[in-house]
């Protein structure tokens, strides 16, 4: 087990700890990033700016499960059955669903889906672009059981 002691006046102390390469290699390190702060010296973490780092594709848990879904709605008659339409149309089930009230012209919508795929998800949700209902894009979160 390896440990780094900080102390500050606004914070007090601070103790770091867990395995490590050992004492030596560990104490290296930790001296050179001091002596990096002292110099000004700025080394990205991935050795380049982050805006300059490729995008990559996220991973998509295969194994259904419920989502919650969050989206404002244009303020008309009929909207909030065209993206349950579409929800349907994908094969996706409504488990609650529920609108706040609101002053003005979109209506803020929350969804729970019953279990279903990463993929149907993305599929009704570019379904729903194409409803010309949506003013916000939708916020799509997976519900994980306790």
């Amino acid at each position: 087990m390896n440990m780094v002691v900080l102390e500050g006046d606004a914070v007090g102390q601070i103790v770091l700890r867990g395995a490590g390469a050992g004492e030596g290699p560990t104490a290296s390190a930790v001296m050179s990033d001091i002596v990096d702060i002292a110099r000004g010296t700025r080394l990205s973490t991935f050795g380049q700016p982050a805006a300059n780092l490729r995008p990559t594709q996220g991973a998509k848990a295969s194994a259904p499960a419920p989502f919650y879904l969050r989206m404002a709605l244009v303020d008309k008659p009929g909207a909030l059955a065209k993206i349950a339409a579409t929800l349907g149309a994908a094969g996706l089930s409504i488990d609650r669903m529920r609108q706040y009230g609101h002053d003005t012209t979109t209506a803020p919508v929350l969804i729970v889906t019953h279990k279903t795929t990463r993929t149907a998800l993305d599929a009704a949700i570019a379904a729903m672009d194409a409803t010309g209902v949506l003013a916000t894009p939708p916020v799509a979160i997976r519900i994980e059981a306790v």
